[in-house]
């Protein structure tokens, strides 16, 4: 009896193991393949600036697309898109769009385990202190990764504050 128990407890473990969420790899991985938040858009291999806008209409921000042989599949899985957003030139977002493939989101949970969802946005994501991964449809046909790092947008905000205590502090 206490041998069944234990292989019923030890199946439980591995099993619960297998699907939960491995989040330290994702904040290890911080990024789309050799492109990591928070580093600066000049290591990226094939940058091109789209445009430049305020982010939320408060922050200065750019706009750039990756175009390079590197970023042009995900195994047999086409690219279609790869854009970045910057914040004084520090990488705050990642936007990878790709072939509809089931695939993908199976390679994910391998990677990060098991995702959460947002029924409200119907988006997959996993998420860190650091960083958060979603995964949606875009369309019919293909599907959208968006990495967004939570350190640079900190950065935003104590840049924001900063600038407000310059103002205070100059009456």
């Amino acid at each position: 009896m206490t041998h069944k128990l234990s292989v019923l407890l030890l199946s439980c473990v591995t099993l619960s193991h297998c699907f939960s969420q491995n989040l330290s790899e994702l904040d290890k991985r911080n990024g789309f393949k050799d492109i990591k938040l928070g580093s600066a858009i000049d290591s990226i291999k094939g940058f091109k600036l789209k445009k430049e806008f305020k982010e939320r209409d408060e922050y200065p921000a750019k706009l750039y697309e990756v175009e390079h042989v590197d970023y042009e599949k995900i195994g047999e899985v086409k690219v279609y898109k790869v854009e970045l957003k910057t914040y004084k030139d520090l990488i705050y977002e990642i936007n990878v769009i790709v072939d509809k493939d089931e695939r993908l989101m199976k390679a994910l949970e391998s990677i990060y385990g098991k995702s959460d969802y947002d029924m409200k946005n119907e988006t997959y994501f996993w998420k860190t202190d650091n960083l958060i991964l979603k995964f949606k449809s875009e369309g019919k046909n293909r599907l959208q990764m968006l990495f967004v790092s939570y350190l640079v947008h900190k950065m935003m905000r104590e840049d924001k504050d900063k600038k407000v205590d310059d103002i205070s502090n100059d009456f």
